[in-house]
């Protein structure tokens, strides 16, 4: 692996966790209804564990309802189902045709939960991007210790991927309080 390769591979690992990072907040409940609490739910559909988003229609018709309208009628009680077994923590009601999810207005406990949960996803997204940090000394240690780049261009190395794992930290902070205000507001 050159120099280059090794660089471009730290970044590409540290990115991917911002990026799953922010996919996952997708998934937590503010005050208001998102189709992001439901749509990547899976629904065993004839089988195969299918995404909510690829069997039905999602919307918010207000700011506390989620309306779920499936393309194929007959998957009404498996996507009903999959809704009650995920941890979204809201019962679907259904008229055969179409699902609606109330969403409650969250309790300042919930909140605080919510909070909590946040915080801890972006301390596993930090240590995944400290990991490719370590990965990626390591990586010019070894390109150094079998004469590939000099010591001058691995200490110039590590000083980039430090820089790269400040500037990812810091977005995911950034994320992280985004998250934290939306999910305070009242």
């Amino acid at each position: 692996m050159s120099y280059d390769e090794a660089m471009l591979e730290v970044e590409e690992k540290m990115e991917s966790a911002v990026v799953y990072f922010r996919r996952e907040l997708r998934g937590i409940r503010t005050g208001r209804a998102s189709t992001g609490l439901v749509e990547h739910v899976k629904v065993d559909y004839y089988g195969t564990p299918t995404d909510l988003r690829q069997l039905a229609t999602l919307s918010t018709p207000d700011a506390n309802m989620i309306l779920i309208k499936p393309f194929d009628p007959a998957s009404v009680k498996d996507i009903e189902r999959a809704i009650q077994a995920s941890n979204v923590g809201i019962t679907p009601a259904s008229d055969g045709k179409v699902i609606r999810l109330s969403v409650p207005p969250l309790s300042g406990e919930r909140r605080q939960q919510l909070v909590a949960q946040v915080k801890k996803m972006s301390e596993a997204a930090r240590v995944t991007i400290r990991n490719a940090r370590r990965d990626g000394n390591k990586e010019m240690d070894r390109l150094e210790k079998e004469s590939i780049i000099t010591e001058d261009d691995s200490k110039r190395a590590k000083d980039e991927i430090q820089n790269l794992t400040k500037k990812y930290e810091d977005q995911i902070t950034a994320i992280l309080d985004t998250k934290t205000e939306e999910i305070q507001q009242r």
